[in-house]
């Protein structure tokens, strides 16, 4: 059985939270990957950043709608996501536009695992830890590519 391990990128290009968002793009486009550990100062993992969080910039922002009643207006929807949304929209460093909720694995999880938390969470990136230490990243492209090289493998 497959591990982590075995698929992970262990040359991890990592970002820190005060970069900008113009150098994030260009880092991205340059290196041909889809996201990056946010480290602090010491380089422990601190957030994740993705092609989505630099989409979601660009992205028409969604208005709740409100209605009226009586002297009251209520809002049909959050006011928490419209706030999360026009920041992310806003922002100018990774730090404004990154998932702080990190969901890391360790080296020997199994494949079929992290397939399954990436599914099941909607994350694409996710930082691989050893103790503290970050030793690699695995992408959806990752599962992708080990799924296509089992298929390779049963029609030699």
């Amino acid at each position: 059985m497959h591990t982590v391990k075995d698929i992970m990128t262990k040359n991890v290009i990592t970002v820190t939270p005060d970069l900008g968002v113009d150098k994030l793009a260009a880092l991205f486009w340059q290196n041909n990957i889809s996201g990056a550990p946010v480290v602090d100062a010491e380089g422990r993992v601190v957030a994740v950043v993705t092609e989505s969080d630099l989409i979601d910039q660009a992205k028409k922002i969604h208005i709740p709608t409100m209605i009226s009643f009586w002297d009251s207006v209520i809002m049909l929807g959050s006011a928490e996501k419209l706030e999360k949304e026009i920041g992310k929209m806003t922002g100018t460093t990774v730090s404004d536009i990154c998932s702080k909720k990190v969901i890391t694995v360790h080296e020997d999880t199994s494949i079929e695992e992290i397939a399954t938390i990436m599914s099941e969470k909607n994350i694409h990136t996710i930082p691989v830890l050893a103790g503290n230490e970050l030793v690699g990243i695995v992408g959806k492209n990752d599962i992708i590519r080990t799924l296509a090289k089992r298929e390779e493998d049963k029609m030699e």
